[in-house]
């Protein structure tokens, strides 16, 4: 004769059926925990992660070469630019967009440096039509030497761009020395871009 999970059940004695409820509410307790502890860590992660400063973050490229890219000029200028036209002295490259309410904090900025011949700036156009990359830099002033239209955004990405703006110094052997992330205000120029930029020209200058 057969024996049933119901015979089973009523040859286990009381001490017997306390036990295994006693293991079933243990292996649930453990499970619970487990899954307590996973959310909890999630959430240090991303809190983590959500309170670094994007500003801090190093890029890896300072001190690698330029990515190699070609980019035709911005609509209405004559000049394009290159990984090429990068080399030869200290440079700024800035990358804008007329859609950029921060870009418009920083460009009176570039426009005095420009003004007054303190460093080439080129400027690199990220994800901006054609028609509005031109009125802007019509309507605020154009402070750059070159600019390079990137309308789909990829040389960005191979520079490493979080966003705009960003602003790259470049030494003159085409080398990454410096990323900002963010607008560029007088402080970070006094203070970090220009004492960088003379230090760059002092060490290309021969002896």
């Amino acid at each position: 004769m057969k024996e049933t999970n119901m015979d089973r059940q009523l040859l286990n004695s009381p001490s017997e059926t306390r036990e295994q409820d006693r293991t079933g509410w243990r292996s649930a307790r453990r499970g619970y925990l487990i899954a307590i502890l996973s959310f909890v860590a999630l959430g240090v992660l991303l809190a983590v992660g959500l309170g670094r400063n994007p500003r801090l973050i190093p890029s890896p490229l300072i001190g690698k070469p330029v990515p190699d890219f070609s980019l035709p000029p911005v609509k209405g200028r004559t000049l394009g630019l290159s990984s090429k036209d990068l080399q030869g002295e200290v440079s700024l490259v800035n990358v804008f967009a007329s859609w950029c309410v921060a870009c418009r904090d920083e460009h009176p900025l570039f426009m005095d440096l420009a003004h007054r011949g303190v460093v080439p700036i080129h400027g690199l156009n990220y994800k901006d039509a054609p028609d509005d990359a031109a009125k802007w830099l019509d309507t605020l002033g154009d402070p750059y030497t070159r600019t390079g239209a990137d309308r789909d955004g990829r040389v960005a990405i191979d520079w490493g761009v979080y966003g705009v703006p960003e602003t790259f110094v470049v030494d003159p052997e085409g080398r990454i020395a410096y990323k900002h992330i963010g607008p560029i205000d007088q402080r970070t120029l006094d203070e970090k871009i220009l004492p960088l930029i003379e230090r760059l020209r002092a060490e290309a200058t021969p002896p």
